[in-house]
């Protein structure tokens, strides 16, 4: 599926998109370098331009820097979470599955990394916390159809899954 058309899915019809993406036989490198590099980029180009070009209060060379490492970072971040997933499966009633956790982890990022563009004009960064709400609506809906987890407790099981991918992304900003 085109990237744009499958952006496109998950933000406006994800109930449907799920089940869909669940039948997809994905490669993780497939979905590595055709989805996350390109839609992590954006987040990362737009702090970038925000901060040096359009605020002018970061120097070029340590924006590069930067959005060079925590560009990095989300690639590692997208695989974490994937583990995390994975490993909570059954204590939510699901079945460890980690090709379904990888493609739960790599699309709920989707609407974070859109809301990422809010970064290019300093002062909208706020908005970007939209964009991490709807992320932790598509896990929660996404959890019961690509981890098998009980309706029930894809609720619960999404907070702790948020909860785990937010402690390294902080220690991260903080960094």
């Amino acid at each position: 599926m085109k990237l744009l058309d499958r952006v496109k899915a998950i933000m406006f019809t994800p109930r449907t998109e799920w089940a869909v993406i669940e039948q997809e036989q994905s490669r993780l490198s497939d979905l590595f370098v055709g989805y996350v590099a390109v839609l992590a980029a954006i987040p990362e180009v737009a702090n970038f331009i925000g901060q040096s070009l359009i605020g002018g209060y970061k120097p070029i060379g340590a924006g590069l820097l930067r959005a060079l490492i925590a560009y990095a970072a989300t690639f590692a971040m997208v695989y974490v979470v994937a583990v995390v997933i994975q490993l909570l499966a059954p204590r939510f009633g699901g079945k460890r599955n980690f090709s379904g956790a990888f493609k739960l982890s790599v699309y709920a990022h989707t609407p974070l990394w859109l809301a990422g563009i809010f970064l290019l004009v300093p002062g909208l960064s706020f908005l970007e916390l939209l964009g991490g709400l709807f992320t932790f609506y598509l896990l929660w809906i996404g959890l019961p159809q690509l981890m098998a987890a009980r309706n029930d407790q894809a609720l619960p099981y999404g907070a702790i899954v948020t909860a785990c991918a937010l402690l390294p992304a902080v220690v991260l900003a903080i960094v």
